[in-house]
């Protein structure tokens, strides 16, 4: 596995990250219910003599914009060794939900600030990881669908352009739609269950390196 024994594992982004997570940071029992939870267990179990700390900052609702805000406090003052981002949905979803308000972040915004962020820390990690927003649909002329799709190739080219680690955890979801309906993992097609968290977990993971024993 890519993250070395010791260091520090911080994971940012939205609710999907968030899931209840503690304030003002989220670490062993904090680390909320979601799939942040489920790569710290799954590493203490497989992996025990790492003893990686892991750490959760995700905030329910950001943009990407949030994020840029809130960088040097919730990424840069805990001095991770290694970097999980994964933000864009509601950079997407605020365009369907709040098409008139006139505060949106477009594909060029989002492209940009992200490689700002990432650029201010890079020199600083070990690693940086990438994941893809992703939209629970397996039509993907839906409208939303397609969208997010096009928010996940700016996020998969940055991964190249930042020698970063990618996780295409809508490819990991299209793979489990492809025989399971929507409805086994959410109603809004954004916020899954458990099984989608282990999805999301499972694809975290393998994209490093995981060893399951």
């Amino acid at each position: 596995m890519k993250i070395g024994k010791g260091q520090t594992l911080l994971f940012i982004g939205d609710s999907i990250t968030d899931c209840g997570r503690a304030r003002p940071l989220g670490e062993r029992a904090g680390l909320g219910t979601g799939y942040v939870s489920l790569v710290d267990s799954l590493i203490a179990v497989n992996h025990p003599g790492r003893k990686i700390r892991v750490l959760n900052t995700g905030i329910g609702g950001n943009r990407v914009t949030d994020l840029e805000h809130r960088w040097e406090a919730d990424v840069v003052a805990h001095a991770p060794g290694w970097l999980s981002i994964m933000i864009g949905i509601n950079d997407v979803w605020r365009q369907f939900d709040h098409p008139r308000n006139p505060v949106q972040v477009d594909e060029a915004r989002f492209g940009e600030t992200l490689e700002r962020i990432i650029r201010s820390t890079r020199r600083s990690l070990a690693g940086v990881v990438l994941m893809t927003p992703f939209y629970l649909e397996k039509n993907r002329d839906d409208p939303m669908r397609k969208r997010m799709d096009e928010y996940g190739e700016i996020v998969r080219d940055m991964a190249v352009r930042q020698d970063a680690i990618l996780v295409d955890v809508q490819a990991g979801f299209d793979h489990y739609l492809r025989d399971n309906p929507t409805q086994s993992l959410c109603g809004d097609r954004v916020h899954p269950n458990l099984t989608g968290h282990m999805v999301i977990a499972k694809c975290f993971l393998d994209a490093v390196g995981f060893t399951w024993r």
